[in-house]
């Protein structure tokens, strides 16, 4: 911690969600614990984003009002809040009834500014009139900030913050996140400090959230892209009819394997963590543990099995000829792809020989494609308090009825696929398809 850190204190009623603000804040699901209970934080907590903040989980607020009435009989009026607040922490009863109102006080007293977060599903209730009153006797600034706030009217809420001379607050819901909500709350919060070495570090974060939050996407993308462009550059040659079927089924493994790769990278990067979604929480990724080769998905996702994408018939040649089928998403053509591993001379050869070159089909890219770009969405749109399943919905083919380009040019291309043995590492061209592929996905 640096003399220009930010110091911040998230303060409020016991329950309403200071430790999942955090959670989301610092983009860590394991931070504090996080229960349906009263007091669930029973002490201050430090955390550091980067060098910019250092936010402090307080423990829930469960008596302001029997702070406010001992103020009011111990202390005299005609003193400065502060003053009567600093009376009341050398207090016996801070150390005992009040302990967990006195932590609360004396971190926001050793802060520069205060979250004060609000459930916005509660009624506007006089103990929190009294919280707030409390508040601000320690004469340092606080904005509320809003959580739960999906379909809630708040109006009650302005009103009685507006007679507390509060004017300045925030809307972040921690399950529900929304990146610009973020920015927001920075930038509100700003407009509450005084020119000083901490509000250039606010500003600061503001700027290095926002690119990172960019670099975050385009990372993300890339993984996508190239992933898919591993699968449609993936090939194994079979010498027998009879071979196909055991060919075909390690073939499908090894990309069922390699999609739960590109998904443990994409939760990675969010700095979800996989042991989230295992054990009792199996079933948050359940939607996404249904075979990539069911064909139900085609028409879940709506995607066209006539000609063009699940024929793969945007290969180029006479497939009706070259093909073997794409029963349960595997395609294959004989002799391989013209114009790709190998010249035309080769593929008269192999089809002669009765060799049979398998890749997986246009199909089940688009499906691979479809659920995983909407993992991205979902990601993006999570909270780090969040503990609902994430389910698939509203997915819709990625493309339209004709293969990208880059995914056709990975067809003629083994190399670029990390799933085949003469698999070449950092290929400028496959690189530049993958930027060209991650572009076009709508995240």
């Amino acid at each position: 911690m640096t003399q220009n850190t930010l110091s911040l204190a998230v303060v409020g009623h016991t329950n309403t969600g200071k430790t999942s603000l955090m959670r989301t804040l610092l983009r860590d699901s394991t931070f504090g614990e996080v229960k349906n209970a009263a007091a669930t934080t029973r002490h201050v907590e430090q955390a550091m984003i980067g060098e910019y903040i250092c936010l402090y989980d307080t423990p829930g607020l469960e008596d302001a009002g029997g702070v406010l009435d001992w103020l009011e009989e111990h202390t005299s009026s005609q003193k400065d809040g502060i003053e009567r607040i600093q009376q009341f922490l050398a207090s016996d009863v801070a150390q005992n009834e009040f302990s967990q109102e006195a932590k609360v006080l004396r971190q926001l007293i050793n802060s520069d500014t205060a979250l004060y977060v609000v459930d916005a599903r509660e009624p506007v209730l006089p103990k929190y009139k009294d919280e707030l009153t409390v508040l601000s006797w320690c004469a340092k600034p606080v904005m509320p900030v809003f959580n739960f706030t999906q379909n809630r009217d708040l109006s009650d809420w302005q009103t009685m913050l507006s007679r507390r001379n509060l004017h300045v607050f925030s809307s972040f819901d921690t399950v529900a996140f929304d990146f610009e909500g973020e920015m927001r709350l920075w930038n509100n919060l700003a407009t509450m400090l005084p020119e000083n070495p901490q509000k250039g570090s606010l500003k600061t974060l503001i700027e290095v959230r926002r690119q990172d939050w960019q670099n975050l996407d385009k990372q993300a993308r890339l993984h996508i892209a190239h992933f898919l462009l591993d699968i449609a550059a993936y090939i194994q040659a079979c010498s027998e009819k009879e071979q196909i079927a055991n060919v075909q089924a390690t073939m499908q493994a090894a990309v069922r394997q390699h999609e739960q790769g590109l998904q443990r990278d994409l939760l990675a990067l969010y700095r979800f963590y996989q042991d989230e979604f295992s054990g009792d929480n199996a079933t948050q990724l359940h939607t996404f543990s249904r075979d990539p080769f069911d064909a139900d998905l085609l028409k879940e996702y709506g995607i066209r099995t006539g000609t063009g994408i699940a024929t793969g018939a945007l290969i180029g040649l006479g497939l009706d000829a070259l093909t073997l089928g794409t029963s349960l998403g595997l395609g294959a053509t004989l002799g391989g792809i013209i114009g790709g591993f190998a010249n035309n001379w080769q593929t008269l050869s192999d089809k002669l020989n009765g060799i049979e070159i398998l890749h997986i089909d246009s199909g089940t890219l688009a499906v691979l494609a479809a659920r995983n770009i909407l993992l991205l969405n979902i990601l993006k749109t999570r909270g780090h308090a969040a503990n609902s399943t994430i389910t698939l919905s509203e997915v819709s083919a990625p493309w339209s009825d004709k293969l990208p380009e880059p995914l056709k040019k990975a067809r003629s291309y083994p190399k670029w696929s990390a799933l085949n043995e003469n698999y070449v590492v950092g290929q400028p061209e496959k690189n530049k398809m993958a930027e060209i592929l991650a572009q076009s996905f709508q995240v």
